[in-house]
């Protein structure tokens, strides 16, 4: 999976047409920012072509797209998926409606850098890479939840890249050829959560062609702020997790228990929380800002928070027989 640099020789080989696809659901405030960073794209603007797909919204989004044609620099296509409520499902009617060899996916709330499309389209000048995944790092964060969530990198793809079962690459930031997602497949539109392991899993299962990562090719993306949101996307995990045992027969994550939750707890509160606190006060020019910061005291109540929030996740799901359904071309 390694980035492959572009051979000279085919310096002057004309760059493929490319087809971003971006599946929005209630964006309005996401779309300004989103759109200038299309607009930033360093990628040659008649070689790219935007597919917004708006997912029945039920604020301005689908407005705002229309409007956001009018002389704009860049092909933006505004579609609406109102059919299925599921982001895979609007991944997929940007697919079918898309023209190019090359089919890329982001989110709504990301932030492609100007570099973005030239670094992730890059590896595909090797005709045996079929998926090339980006790098998701996030926005500045001033929460603490945020901060922490910087330190264990929890958007990065080095995870999914890593995966036991097989590589696969996050929907905010990949790359697929159109001609896989002929032999494997598009997303699975009733699927909620675990589509971008499981549609990077049949094409590579199929022996279609390789993953690459290009590590250059990066869009920024908001930590979670608030309990609420950060226990919404564990639980999520956890879905993903049950949904992928039962598609692919993945081993599912480790779920911790109760009584292990209050040992570690326990074990926080008597041995880390004083560990720190006598960091903190043999450094007092530092203090808590210095050898051990709030993210480092709260690390392992954060830790134990997420991880319940992962094991709810994968105990209380079952795959609903309709996410077994492939879309395809």
């Amino acid at each position: 999976m390694n980035h492959q640099p572009v051979d000279a020789t085919t310096a002057t080989t004309p760059l493929p047409m490319v087809s971003v696809v971006v599946p929005i659901y209630n964006g309005e405030t996401d779309l300004p920012e989103l759109i200038n960073c299309l607009l930033s794209q360093t990628y040659p603007k008649d070689r790219v072509e935007y597919l917004l797909v708006d997912n029945n919204s039920s604020d301005r989004t689908l407005t705002i797209l229309k409007t956001s044609v009018e002389n704009c620099p860049i092909t933006i296509r505004p579609l609406s998926e109102n059919q299925i409520q599921s982001s895979y499902a609007a991944r997929n009617t940007g697919i079918r409606a898309a023209v190019s060899e090359i089919i890329v996916f982001t989110d709504a709330d990301c932030r492609p850098q100007p570099q973005w499309l030239d670094s992730l389209i890059q590896p595909f000048v090797n005709k045996e890479v079929v998926i090339v995944a980006g790098e998701i790092l996030p926005l500045p964060g001033k929460t603490l939840l945020e901060q922490h969530a910087d330190r264990e990198e929890t958007l990065s793809q080095k995870h999914t890249l890593n995966h036991a079962f097989r590589p696969y690459g996050q929907t905010a930031n990949l790359a697929i050829r159109r001609i896989a997602l002929e032999k494997a497949g598009l997303f699975r539109p009733y699927l909620t959560t675990g589509g971008d392991a499981d549609i990077c899993w049949r094409i590579l299962g199929e022996n279609i062609g390789r993953l690459e990562f290009a590590p250059n090719a990066i869009v920024q993306h908001r930590h979670r702020a608030t309990l609420k949101e950060l226990q919404s996307q564990w639980r999520r995990y956890g879905r993903s997790n049950r949904y992928l045992h039962e598609l692919h027969g993945v081993d599912l994550m480790r779920e911790i228990t109760l009584k292990e939750c209050g040992y570690r707890l326990a074990r926080w509160l008597l041995k880390e929380v004083p560990r720190d606190i006598k960091k903190a006060l043999a450094h007092p020019a530092a203090g808590i800002a210095g050898q051990a910061t709030l993210v480092d005291l709260l690390n392992t109540p954060i830790g134990l928070f997420t991880a319940m929030a992962r094991t709810a996740g994968q105990q209380d799901s079952k795959l609903p027989e309709n996410a077994k359904i492939i879309d395809r071309l």
